[in-house]
């Protein structure tokens, strides 16, 4: 895992920081885990635009990834280590001893030719898929699922990671990546260790023009909109914008929005810090 930054032969490389790309083997993905990744620009069934700043980018075909790892019991072999155009993390295509292949996200320190397996009464290595009843307190883990059978949702994303605080009868507590601390069902599966490429918040684009090759379009500043646009709009001259909030008048900045009646509220042992 390294980033290179590279000579500023041109105004765009100047400040350009690259992913070193070590950790990848090979640039030619798994042609029967591919489907077509058919892009909306931002517009609804009617064709208006119903997201703002989306469109345009270079073609994208999707991995299929294996977020259940409900194949239990049999060993997979680590084949390559990927990149992906959808996510910031790398992906590892594994080979199961049965012949079948999947995609999973792939750990920070997980190698080619490395065998990982999924289930209970699995030893907790780096890779392996376990219920968080077997993983031992205080472990890293990631790739975790908040309802049993539904697939990870949680601390997916490049260098993310989670930690097993304790247990307590049929839930678990686990510290997330945003600082807040939540029981989980002890059913639900997780992943040890923590994601890869955790170098990927150290890159510099450069450049307008990357953002555009992702299919990001510009974004407008609130300040400058007409007052029927924003609520920070309108004035004479370079006006402030009054008080920051969101187009819908909700204001930023530290102003809490969620439910005080949100069902998930019991599940929370400690709030995010601000």
């Amino acid at each position: 895992m390294s980033v290179r930054k590279l000579k500023p032969v041109t105004p765009a490389q100047r400040f350009r920081v690259v992913n070193g790309f070590d950790a990848i083997t090979t640039d030619k993905p798994e042609k029967s885990l591919l489907v077509p990744n058919k892009r909306s620009g931002g517009r609804n069934s009617q064709g208006k635009m119903t997201m703002r700043y989306k469109g345009g980018g270079h073609k994208r075909k999707y991995r299929i990834i294996d977020f259940k790892r409900d194949k239990t019991g049999v060993p997979g072999n680590v084949a390559s280590i990927e990149y992906d155009p959808n996510r910031t993390a790398f992906i590892a295509l594994l080979n199961y001893q049965d012949g079948e292949k999947r995609y999973i996200i792939a750990q920070n320190g997980l190698e080619v030719g490395q065998n990982v397996v999924s289930g209970s009464n699995v030893a907790p290595e780096i890779g392996n898929s376990m219920p968080l009843s077997d993983i031992p307190l205080g472990t890293i883990i990631s790739c975790i699922e908040l309802r049993p059978g539904q697939g990870a949702v949680m601390a997916r994303s490049a260098g993310a990671f989670s930690q097993l605080m304790a247990r307590d009868g049929k839930y678990a507590t686990v510290k997330l990546p945003s600082g807040e601390t939540r029981l989980v069902l002890v059913t639900c599966m997780a992943t040890i260790g923590a994601i890869s490429n955790s170098d990927h918040q150290l890159l510099v684009s450069g450049k307008a023009g990357r953002s555009r090759w992702l299919g990001r379009r510009p974004r407008t500043r609130p300040v400058v909109m007409n007052p029927v646009d924003h609520p920070m709009g309108g004035g004479e001259g370079k006006s402030s914008g009054g008080h920051p909030r969101s187009r819908n008048g909700i204001p930023a900045k530290g102003f809490r929005t969620r439910s005080k009646t949100k069902a998930s509220n019991k599940y929370i042992v400690e709030r995010r810090k601000k």
